[in-house]
Parts: C-alpha cells; sequence; structure tokens
C-alpha cells in the first residue's frame, strides 16, 4: 500500500495547485481566457488526450476482431481455427488483457489524480490572488457572496469544459473516424447510414447547443445573484431578526430563485427536444444499419462478421451519442459559466502597484496632502482642493460634520483610492510610487466597524503581525484591556480562550469586545503611524478610562490621525483641524478652538456627555 501510495503520489505532485508567479489579469475573450488558466497544465492535458485516443483505438480494434471473430466461426473448421489464427488471437488477447486495461489505467491516473483536483485548484488560487488585488470600492458595489460563487463556478467550469472538450473532440474524434474506416472496409454501402446520422446529428446539435449556451449564461448570471441574496441575508441576520424581516428576506431571495426558474424550464424544454430528437435518429440508423447489412448479406456482397460489427457499432454509438449529447450539453453551460464569471474575474484592478514600486521607508512619519481632490468620480463632493502638513510625531484630531470628509481623508492615506489629482507624501515619498502592502504595514488603523475573521481570537489578534509569538499575543490584549475576558471565551466546539472562534464578522462578541481586539491588533502591529477611527466609541467609559493611558503611551512618538464625534477622546490631541465639505476651515488646539466662535466652537457647546447633537450631523454635507 505504501509503495502504491508513492506511486499515485508522484502524480499528484506534477502540476502545482498553488503556482508562485504574481497574479495577472485575466484577458477578456473567451479562448485567451481559458489559456490563461489551462497553460500551466497544458502538457498533462496533452498526455491525457493521447491516452484518449490510443483507448479509442484499440477499442476500435476490438470490434474489428469481433467481426473477424463471427466470420471464423462461420466459415473455419473448428480443429485447426486456433492453429491457424494464432497470432491474431494472442494479439486480441495482449489488447483484452493488458493494453487497454493498462490505458485506461494511466488514463484514469492522470486524470484523478494528476489533473482533476490540481487543474481546479490552480485556477481558483489564480483567481482569488487577483480579487484579492481589487479596490475597496469594488467590493462596495459586490455581494460577497456573489463574487466567491463566480469564483468557485467559474474555476469548475473552466476545468469542465476543457477536460469534456479533449475526451469529446479526441476520443469520439478518434472513435468515429476509426468506425467509418472499418466499415468501409466490410462495404461502403453501409458506411452511408453511418455518414447521414452523422450529418443530422451534428446538424440537431447545431440547432440546440447555442441555444443552450444562451440559456446556460443567463442562468449563471442568475444563480449567483441568487446565492449573493441568500448569503446577505444570512451574513446581516441580526439585521434582519431586529427588525422581524424574515419575511421580507425570504421575499428578497423568492425574487430571484423565481429568477433562475425562469431559465431552467427553457433549458429543460430544449432538453426534452434534444431527446426525442436523438432517441429517433438512433432508431434510424439502427433500422437503416440492419437493412443495409441483411441486404448485402442476401446478396453475398459481405459476411456475418460485418453485420455483427455494424450492428454492434450502431449500440455503442446510441450510447455514445446520449453521452456526447449531455457531454456538449454540460460543455456549453459551463461556456456560458465561463462567460459569466469572465466579466468579473478580468476586471481591471483600479488601485495598482507601479511596475517598479519599492518598499516605504517611514523615517519621522511626516505626512503631506498637497491639492488633494476626490470626489468619488462625481463632479463634486468629499474632498477638494486639501492642503495640510502633518509633522512627523504628530497627534492630529480631525473633526466635522457627518460627510465633512474625515474618513474619505483616511482611506485616500491608505490608499483604498487613488487621489484624483494633487498627492499624498509620507516622508517625501509618494505613496503611489510604493507598494500598496508596504504602505499599509506601516499604518495601523481601529475603525469604527469593527469586522474581525471568523477565525480564533489568537489568529484575530495575530492578524498585526504574523510572526507574533503567543506571549505577544497576550501582552497585546493585556494592554487593551480584552485579557480578562478573552480567557472566559468557550465557543460550541469545546475550544476556549484565545482558541475560540469569534464567528462571522466577530458576531459572538459584543461592539465593546470586538473594539478591544481590534485596539489588542493595533498594539501588535505598532506601526510609526496610526489611524484612529472613532477607536473606543463601542467602549463605556470605564472600560475607555482603562486603556487610555496604554492607548496614550503607544501614540507617543508616533504620527497619528485620529477622528471622533466624542470630542473629549481628542481633546488633548497636538493639534485639531476641523474639516468641512471636503476642506479644512479651522485648525488649533483644543482651547484655542473651542473659545472662538467657528465651527469647533458650536460643535462643542452642543454636546451632550461627550456626543455630538444629532441635528448637526443631520444638517452635515452629504458624502463620505
Amino acid at each position: 500500500m505504501r509503495l502504491i501510495g508513492r506511486f499515485l503520489g508522484y502524480f499528484e505532485a506534477r502540476i502545482s495547485p498553488f503556482p508562485e508567479q504574481p497574479p495577472i489579469r485575466p484577458p477578456d475573450r473567451l479562448l485567451p481566457f481559458l489559456w490563461h488558466y489551462v497553460k500551466d497544465c497544458w502538457p498533462w492535458l496533452l498526455l491525457m488526450a493521447l491516452l484518449s485516443g490510443i483507448i479509442s483505438i484499440l477499442e476500435i480494434s476490438l470490434f474489428s476482431f469481433l467481426g473477424n471473430l463471427v466470420d471464423w466461426l462461420s466459415n473455419k473448421n473448428p480443429a485447426t481455427l486456433l492453429q491457424e489464427e494464432s497470432a491474431r488471437l494472442r494479439w486480441m488477447a495482449l489488447v483484452i488483457l493488458v493494453l487497454l486495461p493498462l490505458a485506461g489505467f494511466i488514463h484514469s491516473v492522470l486524470l484523478h489524480q494528476t489533473i482533476y483536483g490540481n487543474f481546479v485548484m490552480t485556477i481558483r488560487w489564480k483567481a482569488h490572488r487577483w480579487m484579492l488585488g481589487q479596490s475597496y470600492s469594488f467590493y462596495q458595489d459586490e455581494f460577497a457572496g456573489r463574487v466567491a460563487t463566480k469564483v468557485m463556478q467559474t474555476s469548475l467550469a473552466i476545468r469542465d469544459a476543457v477536460l469534456k472538450t479533449l475526451d469529446v473532440l479526441v476520443y469520439v474524434g478518434v472513435y468515429f473516424i476509426g468506425a467509418m474506416v472499418l466499415i468501409a472496409s466490410f462495404s461502403g454501402w453501409m458506411m452511408l447510414p453511418f455518414v447521414l446520422w452523422l450529418c443530422l446529428y451534428v446538424s440537431m446539435l447545431q440547432y440546440f447547443l447555442p441555444r443552450l449556451k444562451q440559456v446556460s449564461r443567463r442562468q449563471a448570471d442568475a444563480r449567483s445573484e441568487m446565492t449573493g441574496r441568500v448569503v446577505d441575508s444570512y451574513t446581516n441576520i441580526m439585521t434582519v431578526k431586529l427588525f422581524a424581516h424574515a419575511g421580507h428576506e425570504a421575499d428578497y431571495a423568492r425574487n430571484s430563485m423565481h429568477r433562475f426558474l425562469d431559465t431552467v424550464y427553457p433549458q429543460f424544454r430544449m432538453v426534452t427536444g434534444l431527446n426525442v430528437c436523438l432517441d429517433t435518429l438512433n432508431a434510424w440508423l439502427l433500422f437503416s444499419v440492419g437493412a443495409a447489412g441483411l441486404l448485402l448479406w442476401t446478396n453475398g456482397q459481405t459476411g456475418v462478421g460485418a453485420l455483427a460489427v455494424g450492428i454492434g457499432l450502431v449500440l455503442r454509438l446510441q450510447g455514445m451519442s446520449n453521452w456526447i449529447m449531455w457531454e456538449l450539453s454540460n460543455l456549453f453551460e459551463s461556456v456560458g459559466v465561463i462567460y459569466d464569471g469572465m466579466h468579473m474575474l478580468s476586471t481591471r484592478q483600479e488601485i495598482t502597484d507601479d511596475a517598479h514600486a519599492g518598499d516605504l521607508a517611514v523615517t519621522t512619519g511626516r505626512i503631506q496632502f498637497q491639492a488633494v481632490r476626490f470626489h468619488y468620480g462625481r463632479d463634486t463632493g468629499a474632498i477638494e482642493s486639501l492642503d495640510l502638513d502633518i509633522a512627523g510625531g504628530e497627534r492630529i484630531g480631525l473633526v466635522g460634520r457627518s460627510g465633512a470628509g474625515k474618513t474619505t481623508l483616511t482611506n485616500l492615506l491608505l490608499r483604498l483610492y487613488d487621489v484624483e489629482s494633487g498627492r499624498i507624501l509620507i516622508d517625501g515619498t509618494d505613496i503611489r510610487s510604493v507598494r500598496q502592502e508596504s504602505l499599509r504595514r506601516h499604518i495601523g488603523v481601529v475603525t469604527q466597524d469593527t469586522s474581525l475573521l471568523h477565525r480564533s481570537v489568537y489568529d484575530n489578534i495575530a492578524y498585526g503581525r504574523r510572526n507574533a509569538t503567543r506571549a505577544d499575543v497576550e501582552a497585546a490584549a493585556r494592554r487593551a484591556n480584552a485579557h480578562h475576558f478573552i480567557v472566559e471565551l468557550q465557543d460550541s466546539a469545546g475550544r476556549r480562550g484565545y482558541d475560540a472562534q469569534v464567528g462571522e464578522r466577530g458576531v459572538k462578541l459584543s461592539g465593546g469586545q470586538r473594539q478591544r481586539l481590534a485596539i489588542a491588533r493595533m498594539f501588535l502591529k505598532d506601526a510609526p503611524i496610526l489611524v484612529l477611527d472613532e477607536a473606543t466609541s463601542a467602549l463605556d467609559s470605564e472600560v475607555e478610562a482603562a486603556i487610555q493611558e496604554n492607548l496614550s503611551a503607544l501614540m507617543h512618538g508616533k504620527t497619528v490621525i485620529a477622528i471622533a464625534h466624542r470630542l473629549s477622546t481628542i481633546a488633548a490631541m497636538d493639534r485639531l483641524l476641523v474639516l468641512d465639505a471636503g476642506m479644512v476651515v479651522q485648525e488649533g488646539t483644543h482651547e484655542e478652538l473651542s473659545t472662538g466662535e467657528g465651527l469647533y466652537a458650536q460643535l462643542w457647546a452642543r454636546q451632550s456627555g461627550g456626543f455630538l447633537d444629532e441635528s448637526l450631523n443631520a444638517a452635515g454635507v452629504a458624502g463620505r
């Protein structure tokens, strides 16, 4: 068993499921798109196709032997048959007992060990890496479930399309040509029904299959939409329950399911028509070959063996024609899925690294916004000609109504969006000239809407520094005042403490607990630039006070940009910037701004318990 395992393991390792090449954009045309994913596997696919052709030839040789055998039994002397035909009998024994099983074994090993699993995983790996590089705005416009479905469906469809094409074109092509040659060697008249059948069969496929392809393309998109809606409901299950909208969500999903069924019914109507036509055509072929064979035999123009071979080939082709029909039907369905997925998977990445981009080197952490303009693709709104210079190690507080451009400013710094004009510098380096991952490694971020990965507590905190030890993670959790509740956690599988799973987006934790894990992750990352976007908004006053001292220690010597509606949390910053309509309208310390008559003084005066008056927020400029 160990030897067999090593033998199969050799073939399983012939194709790397995770190629190391950097992800590149797939072409947006079918054949180049397919070649993009096939090129790493083509030698093994070619070898598999070659074996399919060999198996076809060997099977045809069996029919030739069958015809000879029938003639021998009719005409030869049983006493001398074995001696006279010993060479051909030995050859056919070799074909039946050795060559066919061996070719089938090697074909199966190539298909199942080398190609079947690795090929589809290679496609998924390439597609997933490309989709990870899509911009933040791309995912704002798409269902996460829809994207995942297209990656998974398209990878399977590419594999099935390629394998079915090779099987159908090679196996059936070689088989049918061999069958025609064999029948022609007995009688040209017996070959005529096969030629007519082939012409009618191809005409039938030309009529039905393109129509099935069109339906399949619509069906693939409808399936993705249906899956996306269902996943969206599950992802936001708390919102569904809080608003008692289970019935509404069911109707929302049912609408997409109806649209999916609207593609299923036409598909199966055509399948029914295709089945009826094929059964009629096959019945005609059987009758024609049998009638032609009998007529030729009665006239002495062919032997019994030719009739046996003709009938045998008809029966074989009947089963094969049904197989071809379903293979081609599935092939066109796969092509429809590929076309649907190709439009998403070949989408250009909006935010890309320059070909010569290097790593960012942060020395002091100085940040400069120079004439920055950004409108989310609109004519106005968000940020308009912003100039801002933040010294290295300076702690800045951003203040303003909702929609003033505070979060947009930090998103531009993180290069989640590219500026429409102007530039952003860190220590004199334009952030567009460095790799995105290098840029973001130097910036620690805690946002108001904390999203955790559906993994363990340890994995979520260690996300801040992948080489962190267990002790490092626990130390960060203690600094974030999170260790005491972490050790009490237990998930449904019995995992405890730092090994407990937090659920999708951290749903098993309270908002304050999620926020403290995010802060622990930031402690661990220890980046020279910190962005705090309502970092303590989900914490109660007691917990906030407990970690405020550690936050202050973490901010020491770092460049900090903090956003807060609760102005008391940023009053101690070195400088406060008041934004309105994407422009800095005031700047200074809390003491300087709170005693004046500007917007900051209005916001400070209208606070109740440290929160902004909602009426001011409602009056803010619409935007992000």
